[in-house]
C-alpha cells in the first residue's frame, strides 16, 4: 500500500484511499514515545517555559536561576512525577488515535494532505485537552507553585494532598480549572503541527522530485517536523493564559472567577503584548521536540514497530 501524505490513510492497490487500522501496538507507542519526549527534555522545556510565563518580569537567565534554586538540576524536573508522567502515557495514545481516524475521515472526504493533517490535528488535541491534559497541566502549575511556596519558608503539602484539598474544596472544575484555555491551545498546537508538518513533507517531495508513493526517509521527516512543531508556537498568548489561570500564587490584582477572556485583558494590562509572549522560546525548542517526537520519530517508529509484529508500515 502506497501512502497518501496523512498518517491515518494509505492507497490500496486499486488507488483507493483505505483507512489505516489502529492497533495496539501503535496505541502503546503512543504513550512510549511521549513519555520519552517528556523524561528527556521536554520537562526541563515545560519547567522553564511556565516560569517564564507566571512570572513574566523575569529574564530567560532570571528564570533559569529561579528553577535552580528550586532544587538544582532536579529544579527542572518539578511536576515530572506523577503528573507529567500520566499526562504523557494517556496523551500520545489518544492523540494518535483520534488524529488517525479523523485524517482518514478528511481525505476520504476529498481534503488534501496538508488540510487533513490540520483536521486530524484540531480533533486529536481537542480529544487531548478533556480527556487527559487538563488536569494533569492544572496539577504541574500547582507543583511548580508549590515549590515557590517552599522557598518562602512554608512546608509545602504533598503533591498528592494538594490534589485532594483541591478536590474537595473545588470538584472536578478545580482540578480541571483552565481546561478551556488547555482545549484551544491543544488543538491549535496539533492542527498546526501536523499541518504544517505535512506541508513542509509535500514541499520536500516537490524540491527532491519523490512521487506520493515513495516514503520520504528519516532525516526528512525529522525536518518537516522541526518546522511544524517550531511554527506552531504562534498561539503562546492563549499557553501565557492557560497558566496564569491555573496558577496558585496570590495576586491581588488579578479577577476572581477568571476566564479565558478576562485572563487575556488581565495579562495585556499588566505586560502589554511581550506579556503575552513570555515563554515563547523554550515553547518553540519544546514545540520542535515534541513534534520531532510524536511525527517525525513516531513515523519512524511506526515502521519498525510494523516490521516486527508483520503489520503494514504506518501509512506514510
Amino acid at each position: 500500500m502506497a501512502p497518501a501524505g496523512g498518517s491515518g490513510v494509505v492507497i490500496g492497490p486499486d488507488g483507493k484511499l483505505q483507512k489505516k487500522s489502529v492497533s495496539w501496538s501503535n496505541i502503546l507507542l503512543g504513550a512510549g514515545l511521549n513519555m520519552f519526549e517528556v523524561t528527556t527534555l521536554g520537562q526541563p522545556l515545560e519547567v522553564t517555559k511556565t516560569t517564564m510565563a507566571a512570572n513574566r518580569g523575569d529574564t530567560f537567565s532570571r528564570a533559569i536561576a529561579r528553577i535552580w534554586s528550586r532544587g538544582g538540576p532536579l529544579g527542572f524536573y518539578q511536576g515530572l512525577i506523577p503528573w507529567a508522567w500520566i499526562e504523557a502515557s494517556t496523551k500520545g495514545a489518544v492523540l494518535l488515535f483520534v488524529s488517525s481516524e479523523v485524517e482518514y475521515r478528511a481525505q476520504s472526504v476529498g481534503a488534501g494532505p496538508f488540510v487533513a493533517g490540520m483536521t486530524g490535528g484540531f480533533f486529536g488535541g481537542l480529544a487531548q485537552a478533556y480527556l487527559t491534559v487538563g488536569f494533569c497541566t492544572c496539577m504541574k502549575t500547582v507543583e511548580i507553585t508549590r515549590h515557590k511556596q517552599a522557598a518562602a519558608g512554608v512546608k509545602p503539602p504533598s503533591t498528592m494532598a494538594v490534589f485532594m484539598d483541591i478536590y474537595r474544596r473545588e470538584g472536578i472544575r478545580g482540578i480541571n480549572k483552565g481546561v478551556n484555555a488547555v482545549a484551544i491551545r491543544q488543538c491549535t498546537n496539533w492542527a498546526s503541527r501536523f499541518g504544517l508538518s505535512r506541508l513542509t513533507e509535500m514541499g520536500i517531495r516537490k524540491v527532491t522530485g519523490k512521487a506520493d508513493d515513495k516514503p520520504l526517509n528519516a532525516y526528512e521527516k525529522i525536518l518537516a517536523s522541526v518546522f511544524g512543531g517550531g511554527l506552531s508556537a504562534w498561539n503562546q498568548p492563549i499557553e501565557v493564559v492557560r497558566i496564569e489561570m491555573q496558577s496558585k500564587t496570590d495576586d491581588p490584582n488579578r479577577p476572581k472567577n477568571l476566564t479565558v477572556t478576562k485572563t487575556l485583558k488581565y495579562i495585556y494590562s499588566q505586560n502589554g503584548i511581550k506579556g503575552l509572549f513570555r515563554g515563547v522560546t523554550p515553547r518553540i525548542g519544546l514545540g520542535v521536540w515534541q513534534t520531532v517526537c510524536m511525527v517525525g520519530l513516531g513515523d519512524i517508529a511506526k515502521d519498525f514497530v510494523g516490521q516486527l509484529t508483520g503489520e503494514k508500515p504506518a501509512g506514510h
